[in-house]
């Protein structure tokens, strides 16, 4: 938070009042939306959007006269919204970076990356020098990897996704990298695609795809280093690709805001997180 600068004492009363209301002004413009009583804001991942909406609700019952308003966009629509005041904390599906370090975060789960097939697809496994010769037009064909003759669809993620900064980072790529046939914006998109395409290849929240899966949706998880995408593996810190779920505020939480984010790190969401396939940070 910004400092108040030492008034001149050479000011008259009028200037020295001025200068103080406008001291107090930018002092409240600092204040979290979070302020406007009974409200709170919350924008960013699509990763999380479904388990914090859960959060709100059951919070919502708990808080008579509260609401939580959650909203999606990606984690650096999350970020920035906090940053600029238009939400009173983000979402990010990762930690936040060296240059965010002004920033709070709260991790609230653990979650990992997953690549996805179609279930009708007979590949079982992937290394990852074949997953980066597919997502960079070097292998375009299922048979080069021992499936089909077809054609491989590549999905990917569209910028501002943090799913994509992950992907791009374990694999040593840059999005300039990546031939493309679709690129999609949420998890549910991305699996919406390779549901629907037996050929296509995408990677998206192990969270959502686990629990997609084994709601009939016909994809199928890969394992990542011969070691299986399930929140098990991501639990035990084992999996090769995984991140924390961060709420971000700009300013350190106060209030309504305070309260909500000791709730989302409570063991009282952890049915709601498990339900989403997350790990929570409490056993």
């Amino acid at each position: 938070m910004s400092k108040i600068s030492k008034m001149p004492t050479s000011r008259g009363p009028a200037t020295v009042f001025l200068s103080c209301l406008l001291c107090v002004s930018a002092l409240l413009g600092q204040v979290s939306a979070e302020a406007k009583e009974g409200k709170l804001v919350i924008t960013g991942s699509s990763t999380m959007a479904p388990l914090v909406s859960e959060m709100g609700k059951r919070f919502e019952s708990l808080h008579p006269g509260t609401r939580i308003d959650v909203q999606t966009g990606g984690s650096s629509r999350g970020i920035a919204d906090a940053v600029n005041g238009l939400a009173d904390i983000g979402m990010a599906s990762r930690a936040l970076k060296p240059q965010e370090k002004d920033l709070y975060g709260w991790v609230i789960a653990h979650d990992g990356i997953t690549i996805i097939l179609h279930k009708d697809n007979p590949i079982q496994t992937l290394t990852d020098d074949q997953i980066k010769d597919i997502y960079t037009g070097i292998i375009t064909n299922w048979k080069t990897v021992g499936g089909l003759d077809a054609p491989i669809t590549v999905v990917n993620k569209a910028e501002g996704r943090s799913t994509l900064e992950l992907f791009l980072h374990y694999f040593t790529l840059s999005n300039r990298d990546i031939h493309a046939h679709v690129v999609i914006g949420d998890n549910e998109q991305g699996i919406k695609t390779v549901a629907g395409n037996p050929h296509a290849i995408g990677y998206v929240s192990i969270g959502t795809a686990q629990y997609d899966a084994t709601h009939g949706i016909p994809i199928r998880l890969l394992p990542l280093q011969h070691i299986p995408a399930t929140i098990e593996t991501v639990r035990k810190g084992i999996f090769p690709l995984s991140r924390p779920l961060t709420l971000v505020t700009k300013f350190p939480p106060t209030g309504l805001l305070e309260t909500f984010i000791d709730f989302a790190q409570s063991n009282q969401v952890n049915d709601l997180i498990l339900k989403q396939y997350f790990v929570p940070i409490h056993e």
